[in-house]
């Protein structure tokens, strides 16, 4: 799904271009997920606080915290999420646009459904005009709106470095959770967007070349898709973002237990991504995603290009689910575990 734009009034000033303000670009700007977990090794969530019971917390590394609200049985448990980053288009309005898809796709990734949100912005108010802050929260405003969800107020900071996203909380029931760890051997794995964003707005950082594809991709919301893993009766999902498929999968088959096999061949790419890869886009978040899975995964003959791409760091990703969702390609399977966590044909 595309989200419209609502105003035809553009502000960018010529000559700016957002990305150049930035020393890394979307999702690839995340911490690299091995130090994540050495920095929060030890820490555990309480299993309830308040009267209210945790039912998804730090333990696996989650796309959202769930908690189960006192009241007794049907009631809702709450969705709690934050997400935002760096430029990863130089156009503003759309930059804002993408950043709010993003933030939400966590709840979509749980099962949830995004009901109030506030602003997360840092800004060089001494370099970069405000006209383009505010269309970046105007995109994002926008984004919210389609998907019902409340925007009402934030936070903003003086910062070197321009970033912006949104801290989002939404309900889920907690019988129909989509969580990383409830994978079992002979799930299929779906993807519900095609991999190729890191490359492609590496590019677009490097030589300005503006990819609608990739626009298109990454404001398009989840909540079809993750509307349509519940229908099939799908309780294990993760969304794919910074960490890749490869780091987003290998997170899910570890939580769950199993080892994930993926079928390099029926993975999705956008047009464009592996003449972008060939051309040496790719972002330092991606070669530390490799990096990072590689002693886990048993990649047979398996060439660089498409391990690369396999481990590309995505911004507003789709969502990879274990079973079959309509329209989404399946693109492997979990089986029981073996030596390795992951193996790519």
């Amino acid at each position: 799904m595309t989200i419209p734009r609502t105003d035809v009034r553009r502000t960018p000033r010529p000559g700016v271009r957002l990305t150049q303000y930035a020393h890394g670009g979307g999702c690839a700007c995340k911490i690299p997920p091995g130090e994540l977990e050495e920095i929060v090794a030890g820490l555990t969530s309480p299993e309830a606080c308040g009267g209210a019971e945790v039912l998804v917390g730090l333990d696996h590394g989650d796309d959202a915290a769930v908690v189960r609200l006192p009241g007794g049985p049907g009631t809702l448990a709450a969705v709690a999420t934050a997400d935002f980053f760096t430029p990863v288009v130089d156009d503003p309005y759309d930059w804002g646009r993408i950043a709010a898809a993003n933030a939400l796709s966590d709840v979509y990734a749980m099962g949830g459904t995004p009901l109030v949100a506030v602003n997360l912005l840092c800004w060089p108010r001494d370099v970069l005009p405000f006209d383009l802050a505010k269309e970046v929260l105007r995109g994002g405003t926008d984004v919210a709106a389609s998907a019902g969800c409340v925007v009402a107020g934030g936070h903003s900071v003086d910062d070197p470095e321009p970033k912006y996203g949104m801290a989002v909380t939404g309900t889920v029931d907690p019988e129909r959770l989509l969580r990383n760890d409830a994978g079992r051997p002979g799930m299929p794995l779906s993807l519900t967007k095609p991999l190729g964003l890191g490359v492609l707005n590496n590019r677009h950082k490097a030589t300005g070349e503006i990819f609608p594809q990739a626009v298109e991709t990454m404001t398009a919301l989840n909540a079809e898709a993750a509307r349509a893993a519940l229908a099939a009766g799908a309780v294990c999902a993760t969304d794919v973002t910074g960490f890749g498929l490869l780091g987003h999968l290998f997170k899910l088959a570890r939580a769950s237990g199993v080892t994930a096999v993926v079928d390099s061949a029926a993975v999705p790419f956008l047009d464009g991504a592996r003449d972008a890869a060939r051309a040496g886009h790719i972002s330092g978040g991606t070669r530390r995603n490799l990096a990072w899975v590689t002693p886990y995964t048993d990649f047979g003959r398996t060439d660089e290009p498409t391990r690369l791409l396999l481990a590309d760091a995505q911004t507003s990703g789709g969502l990879l689910v274990a079973g079959e969702v309509p329209g989404a390609p399946v693109i492997g399977e979990l089986v029981p575990a073996g030596p390795y966590r992951l193996v790519v044909r």
